[in-house]
């Protein structure tokens, strides 16, 4: 907690994101009337050297580049309990995250995620490669000529590429991360972001973040109107061996830019319901193998009360969810391995409020993932599972219109009072196959969990 409305000469106005290792607060510099916006360390980590030096990077990186298209570090300094916190420029106006809806022109798809990769190829030149690329990481500013500049943000899985080779983490989010920044101990370069920058080009052409690598759906089919020439260069950068990607980010750019109209304004962000996203970092629930992270500096607004229904993209897997969690979707598939069960690909879908923040248990998120499961006892499974941060409130079984099973949830999660809950589902009249993995987050009621279970479908 601040114990006054200030930082240094800001004067704090709201705060805008709360994550792990840093809240973001909205201030206004007096001096220079203006906004900006103040990332802080967090209280609980405070005494941890590494973490300290961690967020402190992140803002020399920021510092070190100088692009119209990378977020700027204007100040750093201390609190009077020691903690550092680092001043940058505001966006104003919200993410691609809020155009990631397929609805966008391509020209803008084109122009905007090329912008994005000038922004990569200007890190590069610096030294550093993001390893956290995504729609929601990329930031609109309002210029003063009322266009909108396009704006690489969140540097806090950013490495230099000198050590970046030797790297023995997995690192990304799901969806935007290449084969071999997942692999501990695979070595990255530039063209890590490379691949991101087509998920992000294929996220805003599409309304869908890609599946796994070497499990794309073409993006063609997705969206049929898209000409060749675009199609293909999205499709070169999604290539799982980086070898065979964009050399550069500036050569993707290159290609963006040329294959399109490049004229004319930016959008003004198209405000979607039910979404919030805040300042987050890496997590541990699991969720098709995968851990995310993502960090975003802007509000959203309040969600309608409709609901939607997602499918994955074989049909074969379906769920209703209230509209507040349907921001964002992934329904390429996962795979029963990250629950312990054989691996393979099976039919799978997630939606979320956010993405990025549902594999994150230090991030809000409300939300639910479905996995078709081939073979393999999942009720075993999600009996063996434990969330030593949550309160276990106990199992029931539940029945529905067209599935049964075991329901496991937890309260009080991550600090936030949270609810979280595992369920293994099967069909209705006893019949063994097929079965179901469902894991929900929400801010809600049993009856909500209820609801959402009794809309599950999958078929064999």
């Amino acid at each position: 907690m601040l114990s006054s409305d200030r930082i240094g000469r800001y004067r704090l106005e709201r705060r805008l994101g709360t994550g792990a290792f840093g809240v973001v607060w909205l201030a206004h510099d007096d001096q220079l009337q203006a906004p900006v916006a103040v990332k802080v360390l967090a209280e609980n980590w405070s005494e941890r050297l590494d973490v300290r030096e961690r967020f402190l990077s992140e803002a020399r990186m920021l510092r070190k580049v100088r692009s119209a298209h990378v977020v700027q570090v204007y100040d750093i300094g201390e609190l009077p309990d020691g903690r550092p916190y680092f001043v940058m420029e505001y966006a104003d106006g919200g993410t691609l995250g809020d155009l990631a809806d397929g609805d966008l022109a391509l020209p803008d798809v084109l122009r905007l995620t090329a912008l994005a990769a000038r922004g990569a190829a200007a890190l590069h030149e610096s030294g550093v490669v993001h390893r956290d690329i995504k729609p929601s990481n990329v930031l609109l500013a309002t210029a003063p000529d009322g266009s909108r500049r396009v704006l690489l943000a969140d540097l806090g899985l950013a490495k230099s590429l000198a050590h970046a080779s030797g790297l023995t983490l997995a690192a990304g989010s799901a969806g935007y991360q290449p084969p071999e920044q997942a692999q501990p101990g695979g070595g990255i370069d530039e063209r890590a972001d490379v691949y991101a920058l087509g998920a992000v080009a294929y996220h805003l052409l599409t309304g869908t973040v890609p599946a796994a690598p070497g499990q794309v759906v073409p993006v063609g089919r997705l969206r049929p109107d898209l000409p060749p020439r675009p199609a293909h260069a999205v499709t070169r950068a999604l290539e799982p061996d980086r070898e065979r990607r964009w050399p550069t980010a500036r050569a993707f750019a290159e290609e963006l830019e040329s294959a399109g109209e490049h004229r004319g304004r930016i959008p003004l962000r198209r405000r979607r319901a039910g979404r919030r996203t805040l300042l987050l970092a890496a997590g541990a629930l699991v969720l098709a193998g995968a851990v995310t992270a993502t960090t975003v500096l802007v509000d959203r607004g309040r969600a309608a009360a409709s609901e939607v229904t997602v499918e994955d993209t074989t049909g074969r897997v379906g769920v209703r969810v209230p509209a507040a969690w349907g921001g964002q979707k992934q329904t390429g598939g996962w795979d029963p391995a990250a629950l312990g069960l054989r691996a393979g690909h099976e039919p799978g879908l997630t939606v979320a409020d956010d993405l990025g923040a549902w594999g994150d248990r230090d991030a809000e998120a409300q939300g639910v993932f479905v996995g078709l499961v081939g073979e393999g006892d999942v009720t075993a499974k999600v009996d063996g599972i434990g969330h030593d941060e949550c309160r276990y409130e106990g199992a029931r079984a539940f029945t529905g219109a067209e599935s049964t099973g075991r329901v496991r949830t937890w309260a009080d999660c991550f600090h936030r009072g949270e609810t979280l809950v595992e369920a293994a589902l099967g069909p209705a009249g006893g019949a063994s196959r097929p079965q179901a993995y469902v894991q929900i987050r929400l801010r809600g009621t049993e009856a909500d969990v209820s609801r959402v279970l009794d809309s599950v479908r999958v078929t064999a």
